[in-house]
């Protein structure tokens, strides 16, 4: 699976559970939200504060080692 910005987070966490730590890592703990099933890791980190590119560059690294 190759994760990009718009990749929504449900869809990450389903091919692999273990991605949760990255969204947790960084104050998405709202990953059983109805809002996590449909929102992309853009949108997400908007809301968040965050930089979605360096969420995606962490996810596919791990997901690379798998």
């Amino acid at each position: 699976m190759e994760v990009t910005k718009d990749s929504i987070i449900g869809d990450v966490l389903d091919y692999d559970r273990d991605t949760a730590q990255f969204f947790l890592e960084i104050g998405m703990h709202c990953l059983g939200c109805p809002s996590a099933r449909g929102e992309s890791i853009e949108a997400a980190c908007n809301v968040h504060g965050t930089d979605a590119d360096a969420l995606v560059a962490k996810i596919n690294d791990y997901l690379a080692t798998k």
